[in-house]
């Protein structure tokens, strides 16, 4: 667990060095249509394929809090998308696409709640074994 977060802790310092290298020519060009009320029929359609690539990933997160185990599940699928994803945002940044702006900042915040969720039934998994090997009963 602890290479994983090494390696996602790696990849997100490598990203934040690329895009604060003096690629000022790198910026979006058009900032205020980010934010501009109108939708084209491509964004409509951007937003609608977003959304069926974006949600996924949720069931398997819903899987695991029904079970409240980590059985079956690994966090590297969701670490790695969610490190890709924030390329992906910031290549919606460069080319003013809200569509992929904003399935990707959805995707990264499900695809973190994945790893932190993990992360957190693996430790009650890993203390509930300690106390069962120790002998002391569960409260």
């Amino acid at each position: 667990m602890r290479s994983i977060s090494s390696i996602t802790t790696a990849v997100l310092i490598a990203f934040g060095a690329l895009a604060c290298a003096g690629c000022e020519d790198l910026g979006p060009r058009d900032v205020p249509s980010l934010f501009a009320p109108a939708l084209h029929r491509s964004e409509i359609v951007g937003f609608l394929a977003g959304f069926g690539t974006t949600f996924a990933a949720v069931p398997d997160l819903f899987a695991m809090f029904r079970r409240r185990s980590t059985a079956g599940m690994n966090p590297r699928m969701a670490a790695i998308m969610g490190v890709f994803q924030i390329f992906w945002i910031y290549y919606g940044l460069l080319i003013a696409s809200r569509p992929v702006i904003v399935w990707n900042v959805v995707g990264v915040v499900i695809n973190l709640s994945t790893v932190l969720a993990y992360r957190r039934l693996l430790q009650r998994e890993l203390s509930g074994r300690a106390r069962r090997d120790a002998g002391v009963s569960p409260d």
